[in-house]
Parts: C-alpha cells; sequence; structure tokens
C-alpha cells in the first residue's frame, strides 16, 4: 500500500486517472470540474453543505484534482494556463495523449496535438467547444452514488437523470479533427476544415455529425468559406484498401449507405454561442442565402425533398443547446420554416413520412388484392361444388378422387365403368355382377341337363309299351 502512495502520492485510483485521460483525451484541454461532470455527474450533486460556491466546486472536484495531480508526476498531464475566473486548465502531453489512445481504443495518430498555451489566450473557443460537448452528451449521475444524500438532492439527481439523454458517451466524440481537402489524414495541406467537434453515435441516431462552434465574432462570410472547406472535403474521393474509390470521410468512419437516389454528405451543426458582436440571427439569415448551393434539396411529389449530393446544414444557440440539449426542438435546418429536434433536423422526416404512407398504401393494396384472391377463390370452390356428380344409386355427392376418376383420361386409358355411381355404389354394382356373371353357367348346364331327362324317360316308357 505504500508503495502505490509514494507511485500516486494524491491517493488517485486507475479508474480516476482512466476517466481524466480519457475526457482530455477528446477534450485536449478542460478544467478539473469539466473533467468531473462528463466523469462523474453524480458529484455534482454531493457537498451542498459547504458554505459557499468555491468550497462546493472544491470538494467536488477534489478527486480528479488529485488524479490530474498525479497524472502530472508521470509526466502525462500537465497544466495550461488560467482561465479569468481563476479555474487551472489542464491538458495532456504527448506521453499522456498515447495513454488516452490506448484508453479511448484509437488509433494514435487520430488524438490529435497536445493544447500547450491555449490558457494565453483566454482559451474562450476551447471552452466554448467544452460546453457544447457537455450539451451534446448530457451525462447522465449515477442514482446509486446519491443514496445517503438529501431527500431534495436525490429529487434533483432524479430529474436530470430522467430528462432525455443526449449523444453517445466521451468515447463518441473528438475534438479538432482535420478533414482534409488535399494531403492525408496525418498531413492535411491547405484548403481543408478542421472540425470543433465530431461526433460518431449511430446507436443513437447520429452516425457522423460535425459540430462548428462560433462566438460571433466571425461574419457570415468568414463562416460561407468555412462551409466551402466542409464541402471540398465531403466531396473527395479516394482508394480505399480495397482498390475502390470511396468519399474520403468513409474511410475513417461508418455511415450506413443512403437509399436509393438519396446520399447526403454527413450533417454539420453550428452552434452559436453569442459572446462576440455579432447578431447570429443576421448572421444566419446571411449565411443560409450564401451557402444555398450546398444545401438546397430537390422537391419530389409527396412534399418532401432529396438531398443526394448536399450537405444538411443545422443552426442553433449555446443557451438553447444548454437548456433542452438534443432532444428539444430548438435546432433549424436550412430550407426548413420551423425548429425540430436535432435528429429531425439531420434526418429526413417528410420522406420517411412519405415512404411510411407509401408502405401503407402498399399494405392495403396488398391486403385487397389477398382479399380479392380469397373470394374468387371462395366463388370458385362454390361454382365447383355446385357441379359436383351426384351417386345415381344413393343420392351422394362424390369425392375429389371419385370425380377425379371419372373425368376423361387420355387415349389408352381404360374407360370408368360406371360413372355414374359413388364408390361404395359401384363396388356392390361390380360385386353384384360377378355374381351374376359366375352364376350364370351354372343354370345355363341345369337347363341343358333337364330335356334329357325328359327324352329319356319318353323313350323308356314307348320302349315298355
Amino acid at each position: 500500500m505504500a508503495g502505490k502512495r509514494e507511485e500516486n502520492p494524491a491517493g488517485s485510483s486507475n479508474n480516476l486517472r482512466g476517466d481524466v485521460l480519457r475526457v482530455l483525451g477528446v477534450l485536449k484541454v478542460a478544467t478539473a470540474e469539466q473533467i468531473q461532470q462528463i466523469s462523474a455527474p453524480h458529484l455534482s450533486y454531493r457537498h451542498t453543505d459547504k458554505p459557499t460556491p468555491s468550497k462546493r466546486k472544491q470538494a467536488r472536484t477534489a478527486s480528479h484534482t488529485g488524479a490530474l495531480s498525479d497524472l502530472r508526476k508521470h509526466g502525462l498531464a500537465e497544466n495550461g494556463g488560467q482561465l479569468p475566473g481563476g479555474d487551472t486548465l489542464r491538458n495532456l502531453t504527448p506521453m499522456g495523449l498515447k495513454a488516452a489512445a490506448r484508453d479511448l481504443g484509437r488509433p494514435v495518430g487520430e488524438m490529435g496535438n497536445p493544447a500547450r498555451g491555449a490558457g494565453r489566450t483566454g482559451a474562450s473557443h476551447p471552452m466554448t467547444v467544452n460546453e457544447a460537448v457537455l450539451a451534446l452528451l448530457r451525462p447522465k449521475p449515477n442514482l446509486t452514488q446519491l443514496a445517503k444524500e438529501p431527500a431534495d438532492i436525490r429529487a434533483a439527481a432524479q430529474a436530470a437523470f430522467d430528462a432525455p439523454a443526449g449523444l453517445g458517451t466521451i468515447a463518441s466524440y473528438a475534438t479538432e479533427v482535420a478533414l482534409p481537402a488535399t494531403g492525408t489524414w496525418a498531413n492535411p495541406s491547405k484548403g481543408g476544415a478542421q472540425a470543433d467537434i465530431v461526433i460518431t453515435a449511430p446507436e443513437d441516431g447520429a452516425p457522423l455529425l460535425f459540430v462548428e462552434i462560433d462566438n460571433c465574432f466571425e461574419s457570415a462570410q468568414i463562416l460561407a468559406a468555412k462551409i466551402d472547406k466542409y464541402m471540398r472535403f465531403c466531396q473527395r474521393k479516394v482508394k480505399d484498401v480495397d482498390g475502390k474509390e470511396r468519399p474520403m470521410w468513409r474511410t475513417r468512419w461508418w455511415v450506413p449507405d443512403g437509399r436509393h437516389g438519396d446520399r447526403p454528405h454527413p450533417p454539420l451543426l453550428l452552434v452559436f454561442n453569442r459572446i462576440g458582436p455579432r447578431n447570429p440571427d443576421t448572421v444566419i439569415a446571411q449565411l443560409a442565402e450564401l451557402t444555398e448551393r450546398h444545401w438546397k434539396g430537390t422537391a419530389y411529389d409527396g412534399g418532401f425533398h432529396m438531398y443526394d449530393g448536399k450537405l444538411p446544414i443545422v443552426v442553433t444557440g449555446m443557451k438553447q443547446l444548454k437548456e433542452h440539449g438534443p432532444a428539444g426542438a430548438v435546432f433549424r435546418r436550412f430550407g426548413r420554416p420551423h425548429k425540430q429536434t436535432l435528429l429531425e433536423a439531420i434526418g429526413n422526416p417528410r420522406r420517411e413520412a412519405a415512404d411510411a404512407r407509401q408502405r401503407a398504401e402498399h399494405d392495403v393494396r396488398q391486403r385487397e388484392h389477398q382479399a380479392e384472391l380469397r373470394r374468387i377463390a371462395a366463388q370458385h370452390r362454390a361454382e365447383r361444388e355446385a357441379s359436383r356428380p351426384v351417386c345415381a344409386g344413393c343420392g351422394t355427392r362424390f369425392t375429389d378422387e371419385r370425380w377425379k376418376a371419372i373425368e376423361p383420361a387420355g387415349w389408352g386409358a381404360l374407360r370408368e365403368t360406371h360413372p355414374h355411381l359413388c364408390d361404395d355404389c359401384k363396388h356392390q354394382a361390380v360385386t353384384a355382377e360377378r355374381h351374376a356373371e359366375q352364376a350364370g353357367p351354372e343354370h345355363q348346364e341345369h337347363d341343358q341337363a333337364v330335356p334329357g331327362q325328359k327324352a329319356s324317360g319318353t323313350w323308356l316308357s314307348r320302349f315298355r309299351a
């Protein structure tokens, strides 16, 4: 025990250090509180009896702060400056990124670079990215860890637990991901985009989602240029390991094949955090107009659109995202008048509804067709029964086998001897005929013998006379 304590002076467990590695491996830079909120959200409901907010924060982040200290001792983590409010930023070293890659199950080449020096400029953009990850992830508290807390605290945790879920786990997220329009994944050249967040949560309906964060400092024209880069990347095709040419993004991420005639590019979510001077409503309106060629679909009968080769673009505000999460109707897709949930916005619900109507109509037609076939079959059965022969002997209707037996056969087939009789009556008739045939010769012999006797008697009587 003493040896373990010497190795990890802060006394952190392997699980705690693993939590820190995974979170920082995704976010690149974060505070101890953000790490705690993602990896151990139940701690946000503890230590409520502390007198001040700072004391409560210190208490609930103590375990992860200890894990960060131990990781620093091993050269895996380091301090990355401070936020204006005084929170210390933490990031991983290159060796720490390698360790995080193992915990996340990712190739080291996909981990990106260490976020050193982010705190020198206030890290406003990375912190907004982290807020967006938290809002999209919406970690659920472990209620079993709060069994001894006061009733009001447990009620608050239960409300958070019962709220609509977010997307995926922390392993479903990546940040600062290069999307090369030229060059390679490892060495992207100029002209490509860099996604602030990439989400891969197919189990939650979001196989691949790019997220761009804007703090309202950039103009619509600059954002439109970024979207052009996204489009160039999505349109880029390369040879895969099997020698076949595919979109480059499909060589790294799995997404189900689109339906026939409708294979849009992976959707892009723009999250506007209103801390800069620009009005997001104005920017969004201009941006939709500037990028229309990228996102506008083709209208089809049935009230839906197809988006083959298009880039679905969805927008929302950070405040709304944090309040409602992905399940809230706070997302608006370019080209659609109403706000939707995130999954509705990145999908095609009108086409789904049209497909459902078409399937329902097809099912109705199938049922009607089957009903008509059953009616015709019943009519044929009734007509056949009406024409079924009746036995001339006993009056019963022929069985199917007897009916088939009396039907005309081909040339050379034996002719049915009793076509108007059923099997039983035919059997009786045949038996009677055989008896009659057997009895016929006996009567004939008897008749022939009687006249001889008479003649002989006559001759004898004459002889006696």
